[in-house]
């Protein structure tokens, strides 16, 4: 982890099991830097491919302002991202609530996959996440790959 003034950059994907409550353990390899860094504070809201999204509060902030500037033709959209954002914060074993209208609006009933995506998280439920994995592995990569070295 950087503390020079660099951004913490959230990568890497984690295999998690939500507890009969809905409760999410946060990995510990972030714990302790969205502790420290974030106050342990979050929003959660919905993803337009069927997954959640995750941000620290700092980069929920920066989004949220991003998304409110939109025109009106973008209406729907902001009730999307704005209309169904949750607040929560990180209890002191390092879990997040995730409200149960999320949950169903994602298909999350227990197992779950947590994806780094740089300044937030995805949240996906594990089932749909390795179909829709495998379904794009199926296919060919987008253009914007094609002058991409690997």
């Amino acid at each position: 982890m950087f503390d020079r003034g660099f951004s913490r950059v959230f990568q890497g994907a984690s295999f998690l099991a939500l507890d009969a409550k809905g409760r999410l353990s946060v990995p510990a390899r972030h714990r302790d830097a969205l502790g420290a860094s974030h106050s342990g504070q979050f929003t959660i809201t919905k993803h337009p491919h069927g997954c959640l999204m995750i941000f620290p509060l700092s980069e929920w902030e920066k989004f949220r302002e991003r998304i409110a500037s939109l025109p009106m033709q973008a209406q729907w959209w902001k009730r999307i991202f704005l209309g169904n954002a949750m607040d929560v914060a990180m209890d002191a074993t390092g879990r997040i609530l995730v409200s149960p209208e999320l949950r169903k609006a994602a298909g999350i009933s227990k197992d779950a996959v947590l994806l780094g995506m740089g300044n937030y998280f995805e949240l996906w439920d594990a089932a749909t996440y390795a179909a829709q994995e495998a379904e794009q592995m199926k296919g060919e990569m987008p253009d914007v790959f094609k002058d991409f070295s690997f």
